[in-house]
């Protein structure tokens, strides 16, 4: 028999657990649904997967599981929907998992390893809450980039010869490359050098890469009679080779070797490998996750080998917590992802960033970022449309009702000059929408000027992670709300941090303020050739207007080859404190004539407590605008 307290423990634990549920608990979930997949399914496994997740109820709590094991997933028989993915290609996908609408649903791999083919997305996660995918390895069968050996050059000829092995298979045609994948292919395209032995980006590639592959053609009759009423973009695919023709030549020399006529640059030294991934607006079609509009997404114990794009690409969502989120290459792959780690465009909320390691992409670690989408109609008075600037953009929806927005000027400031609420969106097309407020527009508005979203930046956190071997930068945030970066590795190609205002080519909104960065340790960064800061605060505008306030760094370590530890400009308010700098000698010296630490259009900026050992003439460049501003 129960006594009265002990009937009141037992309710109680009812209670909770009852609780626990209805606030879909996600320490203890309590799975209404659980869908089981073992290795029969292994040889394809996309029709057995879409079979049962189409018709799972949405608005359960479920759970999948798999086997542990090696499963393939070709597309297809995979779900097929169109898809506007920002900083990757428009177009018609395929994929294994689309979750869209779900409910709290958790996939675990329990240790298997996804193996993809061709132009698939393997999670296409849209309109869902509290999804998470857990104890997976994601692979691709053949890669959406090649490598080559250099094997020859020839400095008087402007020629190199290239080793192909058999693994990427390719076809001479009309003197052009082409690599022929399973369901894709790509040219020449984007490249840079990697060096075998570190399995890292070459020490100065950009002395030899990119390779020349097109040049301005010089015939032409006629184009400047043709006129555009509105304004466009043109990087765009469709815009993109006019003025240009090919300027390389390859000639195969037996199978399995080419040489490479019309390079532009120093040719590649013998035993680099060469990476290459086609031409820019047509090489990111897969990434390995897109997140968008969803609350709630947790990658546990996920590792990415490779992806023809990004790691995961998440716009407008919110609450991402990445944990032991892996890119690193696989099949003694020079390269894992051919673009971004991973990339966050509008979100908000918290964004947790910790223990991952990502290594070999063909692009940033990190993107936080939101949009600028210039107005180009005022509509009454309180409706404007605005345009999509950049053409992987398109189909973007800057807020929801409610949303605060900002009007921004950048050549007055980088800050709003005023804040208005959304009332709705019309959604015209993917680079023309209606936006109408809540409130009146104020008077002093004005075509050209751009909007940004104020609510969809996040309260950013980057920890414990392991971030080098790759093509560009560690981290790219553009974040005004909170960053906290602290107790990582960095060896990047170029800029270990970089904090900007990208309002020029991108539109990538965004200043930054409440930065701190802190205990991390900076090897040999910007090895690539770059003549720029490890960390570096910058802005496209060329004006002094302050963007960046608030800005901690503290207690780090940089063991570099090079002088330039740091570029600020356009800041108001930076503390660089206890900070150790030291040559490593790992490299010779690039830019032997730089100082340590240039400030530039700032104030109040401090310097105390750090350490400097290293072999620049001067420690501290400033244009002035900081009276009495010393090293110390």
């Amino acid at each position: 028999m129960f006594n009265n307290k002990g009937l009141k423990i037992i309710f109680l634990i009812l209670l909770i657990s009852n609780l626990c549920f209805a606030t879909n608990c996600k320490e203890f979930p309590l799975f209404q649904n659980q869908i089981s997949f073992g290795l029969n399914i292994a040889k394809d496994a996309t029709p057995a997967v879409l079979s049962k997740l189409l018709k799972v109820d949405k608005n359960i709590s479920s759970e999948i599981k798999f086997e542990k094991g090696t499963y393939h997933f070709y597309p297809d028989k995979g779900y097929e929907s169109f898809e506007y993915i920002s900083n990757h290609c428009d177009l018609m996908v395929v994929s294994a998992f689309p979750i869209d609408g779900f409910k709290n649903l958790t996939i675990d791999g329990q240790g298997s390893t996804f193996i993809f083919h061709g132009v698939i997305i393997p999670f296409l996660v849209k309109n869902s809450d509290n999804i998470t995918v857990k104890n997976v390895t994601i692979d691709w069968n053949e890669s959406f980039h090649s490598e080559g050996l250099i094997v020859a050059n020839n400095s008087k000829d402007k020629t190199f010869d290239m080793q192909i092995s058999n693994t990427y298979p390719y076809e001479i045609r009309n003197n052009q490359l082409y690599f022929i994948k399973e369901y894709y292919e790509h040219t020449f395209g984007q490249n840079i050098l990697f060096d075998p032995k570190r399995k890292a980006i070459a020490y100065n590639t950009s002395a030899y890469t990119a390779v020349s592959t097109k040049k301005r053609n010089s015939v032409k009759n006629n184009l400047d009679k043709i006129k555009y009423k509105y304004e466009f973009d043109l990087r765009a695919p469709e815009f993109k080779y006019i003025g240009f023709e090919t300027n390389l030549v390859v000639k195969e020399l037996k199978p399995g070797l080419v040489r490479v006529f019309g390079h532009k640059k120093k040719m590649p030294p013998v035993g680099l490998i060469l990476s290459m991934k086609g031409e820019q607006g047509f090489n990111r079609v897969a990434p390995a996750f897109r997140v968008t509009h969803t609350n709630g997404f947790n990658g546990k114990n996920v590792n990415i080998h490779h992806a023809g794009g990004m790691g995961i690409i998440a716009e407008n969502s919110s609450d991402i917590i990445l944990d032991s989120f892996n890119i690193t290459p696989s099949q003694g792959r020079m390269v894992s992802t051919t673009a971004d780690a991973t990339h966050f465009v509008g979100c908000r909320g918290k964004l947790v960033l910790k223990n991952s390691t990502f290594n070999n992409q063909l692009d940033d670690a990190m993107n936080v970022h939101g949009t600028y989408q210039k107005v180009i109609d005022i509509l009454g008075n309180n409706k404007i449309g605005v345009r999509m600037m950049h053409h992987q953009q398109k189909g973007f929806v800057i807020g929801q009702t409610n949303d605060t927005i900002g009007l921004v000027r950048l050549e007055d400031s980088f800050f709003p000059y005023s804040k208005l609420t959304i009332k709705n969106t019309e959604y015209i097309s993917s680079r023309y929408q209606i936006i109408s407020f809540n409130e009146n527009l104020p008077k002093n508005l004005k075509e050209g000027d751009l909007i940004e979203n104020l609510d969809a930046y996040p309260d950013l956190l980057v920890k414990n992670c392991k971030i080098g071997s790759n093509r560009a930068r560690g981290l790219l945030i553009s974040n005004p709300v909170k960053t906290i970066i602290e107790d990582n590795f960095f060896n990047t190609e170029m800029e270990a941090i970089l904090i900007p205002v990208e309002s020029g080519h991108w539109f990538e909104s965004g200043n930054a303020a409440n930065v701190i960065i802190r205990n991390n340790v900076f090897q040999d960064c910007l090895h690539g050739g770059g003549n720029k800061g490890v960390i570096r605060f910058a802005t496209d505008d060329n004006n002094e207007n302050i963007a960046f306030k608030n800005i901690e760094i503290t207690n780090n370590t940089f063991n570099q080859f090079d002088n330039l530890i740091m570029q600020i400009t356009n800041t108001d308010g930076l503390i660089f404190s206890g900070n150790n700098i030291k040559n490593s000698g790992t490299f010779p010296m690039l830019n032997e004539e730089n100082p340590a630490i240039k400030v530039n259009t700032s104030k109040h900026i401090i310097f105390q407590k750090n350490i400097y050992n290293g072999k620049a003439k001067i420690k501290l460049q400033s244009d002035g605008a900081v009276p009495n501003l010393k090293f110390k």
